[in-house]
């Protein structure tokens, strides 16, 4: 019997089934604004049967966006922006939740589709700050952040996500991977601090623990808190899964609910060798060191191998991405490949198989 479409309570919000929809940037708002595009977008998961979608990573403020084209939710006017797709989500019960943001040294980028990377100010973007004055490749040098510049960012992550919960969202998550500022602190490959944000282990990971601290409590208790991670940057002398583990133990004792574990994107020529399912042995491991609740994510593209996971316990749910940008309404297919009945929105129900 399938377990992926098994329902998963955590916290009050109850999620239909462990399919869930990965947060994929789409470089398409404008100042910041979402528009048509994410409503029709994020809408199509919407109608396909997927247990929760996570939308884009949004900036905390307009400069921790990562392209003059993401979104932000700095003020109540963005976060109104949002509310016609969580409306819509809500009308087909499915679950949706924001992944709040902030790309450090990796912020202020043109659009993939362009033909040079950073924005200049005139392009609108802007000087982009981190943990210490060292470039990603490829990028230009960022200015390290000031202790009192450290502070205000935690509440403004802790300001998004109270608009986020007030507008209608049902999950937080918090970006700290793939690079961008939250692991540009952790991993010791990006920060040279040797004030109490920079060095040892507890000062690297100071400002995420801080800022998890400081949302969890400005949140209802009743919603669900995630932190995207990076388990290791692929490289000696980086971030690796013990480093993880001792992180995920210390957000779990914050009231973090689940860790969305990925890897990467921290070194530029990271030796990574991207095979169907490559990241999910370190969400399994990070579970079972920590009791934490963990999403497996990257190349899970079958409905077995999805199922697989969960029934083996190597995860709570899986996020997928590709394949959604395949077919953004996988789990109806997928749950019929597997031999289980989930309800078809009625517009769309010639489109089963039997």
């Amino acid at each position: 019997m399938s377990a992926l479409f098994d329902p998963l309570t955590i916290r009050d919000v109850e999620f239909n089934n462990r399919i869930w929809v990965s947060p994929m940037c789409q470089y398409m708002a404008k100042d910041g604004f979402v528009g048509q595009w994410h409503d029709v977008h994020l809408g199509s998961f919407a109608t396909g049967g997927t247990g929760l979608i996570m939308v884009e990573a949004t900036g905390v403020v307009p400069e921790g966006r990562i392209s003059i084209g993401c979104p932000s939710i700095e003020d109540e006017a963005h976060a109104q922006a949002f509310k016609p797709m969580i409306d819509f989500a809500h009308s087909h019960d499915v679950r949706i939740g924001i992944q709040l943001a902030h790309a450090g040294r990796k912020a202020g980028t043109m659009l993939p589709w362009d033909d040079h990377r950073i924005a200049t100010i005139a392009e609108g973007g802007w000087q982009a700050v981190s943990s210490s004055a060292i470039a990603f490749e490829g990028y230009a040098e960022p200015r390290a952040l000031t202790i009192a510049e450290i502070h205000q960012l935690t509440q403004d992550f802790v300001a998004a996500a109270v608009r986020a919960v007030k507008i209608g969202f049902d999950v937080i998550e918090l970006h700290a991977a793939h690079g961008y500022l939250f692991h540009q602190f952790y991993s010791p490959l990006a920060n040279q601090r040797t004030d109490e944000y920079g060095g040892e282990f507890a000062n690297r990971t100071r400002f995420l623990v801080e800022t998890v601290a400081a949302v969890r409590k400005a949140i209802p208790t009743g919603t669900p808190l995630f932190v995207r991670i990076s388990a290791t940057d692929w490289v000696d002398d980086g971030w690796n899964l013990i480093d993880s583990v001792e992180l995920c133990a210390q957000l779990k004792a914050l009231g973090v609910d689940l860790v969305d574990v990925s890897t990467g994107g921290n070194v530029h020529n990271a030796p990574i060798k991207a095979t169907p399912g490559f990241q999910v042995p370190f969400a399994t491991a990070i579970r079972a060191e920590t009791g934490i609740m963990t999403t497996a994510v990257g190349l899970i593209t079958e409905p077995e191998q999805a199922d697989h996971i969960i029934q083996t316990g190597e995860a709570d749910a899986v996020f997928m991405a590709r394949e959604f940008l395949r077919n953004p309404r996988f789990p109806l297919h997928a749950a019929e490949k597997l031999g289980v009945t989930i309800k078809w929105p009625l517009p769309i129900q010639r489109g089963k198989l039997s």
